[in-house]
């Protein structure tokens, strides 16, 4: 498939969630467009962008027809890196996940014990980075202050997110859950958004707030699984919610619960995965031909600030770990 320009406005629509449970829908300004879709180049490629900088440089991860997955970058004036390899990947397995406006990517690589573990890449050399005393490690984004986010599991069992600020890490969890995922960090580093699992294996998005507050569960109506993978400076967010129906739709979130949903024309999957402070967004969608990339923009106001059961910090049942057969929950895409 080659790169197209595409100019779609769709209509955005609030969902508000009132304390007493019942549900009110209303108009709202904003939308998103569609500026080009993209492919990385090469038979049968499927792309899967994954950050944006202030630049318009993109970072993302792609599966070729032999099922090996490497990284890459889009660059800001459509041209293309060579395949991300971490020299450490002994199966075939790097993924590109963040990108800073200096050009500084971050990912994960997968070895043959089934764990994953992070590096980041800049100017050409590759530096290895594993949580201390961690047996799987996924660096899931950096920002402009290098600050960066992801996820880890030690010798408790439980996968944790981390955030890393001016060398100092932090690790938390939502209370209970078997996994919790630090996708980003906005450059201010007063929100971090991710997801985790609970008990039923069922994905909801949260917030961290400045003072470390984790509000959860974050879930649009109809969502049966929620995941919030970016956020810029403005706290704008963007993710995906899959609904009973098996189809997955791309998310705009603003805390602590302004919703609207985009979906790709035609397409099934959506994805919104990063966005910009210009209000750029990458993200990919699914059709008959496979996966691709594509580049949008936010137009109009996003929804605002509504009363909502799910915006306050909350708790849920203590779980039980459930790793997968890479020795944790692998982090989405």
């Amino acid at each position: 498939m080659k790169p197209k320009q595409i100019f779609i406005s769709i209509l955005a629509v609030l969902f508000v969630f009132p304390l007493m449970g019942t549900f009110a829908q209303a108009a709202n300004s904003g939308s998103i467009q569609v500026i080009t879709t993209f492919d990385y180049p090469g038979t049968g490629n499927q792309t899967q962008p994954q950050k944006i900088n202030e630049t318009g440089d993109i970072v993302g991860t792609y599966r070729d027809s032999n099922g090996v997955t490497r990284g890459f970058v889009r660059f800001s004036n459509g041209s293309f890196s060579a395949p991300i390899v971490d020299p450490n990947d002994t199966v075939g397995f790097t993924e590109g996940r963040g990108i800073n406006n200096s050009r500084t990517v971050c990912g994960d690589y997968g070895t043959s014990d089934g764990n994953l573990h992070g590096f980041f890449l800049s100017g050409g050399t590759f530096t290895g980075f594993d949580v201390p005393g961690a047996v799987f490690t996924a660096v899931l984004s950096i920002n402009e202050p290098v600050a960066f986010t992801g996820t880890f599991i030690d010798g408790s069992g439980i996968q944790q997110a981390f955030v890393s600020v001016g060398g100092t890490l932090t690790s938390f969890s939502v209370p209970g859950a078997s996994a919790t995922l630090a996708y980003e960090m906005n450059n201010s580093g007063k929100l971090v958004v991710g997801y985790y699992v609970d008990a039923s294996g069922v994905l909801h998005g949260y917030f961290r707030d400045a003072n470390g507050v984790l509000h959860f569960p974050i879930d649009p109506l109809g969502s049966v699984q929620t995941i919030l993978f970016g956020v810029n400076n403005k706290n704008w967010v963007v993710g995906r919610y899959a609904d009973s129906s098996s189809v997955t739709h791309g998310l705009f979130f603003v805390p602590p619960d302004g919703f609207f949903t985009f979906d790709y024309p035609g397409a099934t999957f959506t994805s919104l995965n990063g966005i910009n402070a210009q209000g750029y967004i990458c993200g990919r969608y699914v059709d008959t031909s496979g996966t691709h990339g594509f580049i949008a923009r936010v137009r109009g106001t996003p929804p605002t600030t509504q009363a909502s059961a799910n915006a306050s910090p909350s708790l849920v049942t203590p779980l039980n770990p459930s790793p997968s057969a890479w020795g944790g929950t692998m982090p989405a895409r």
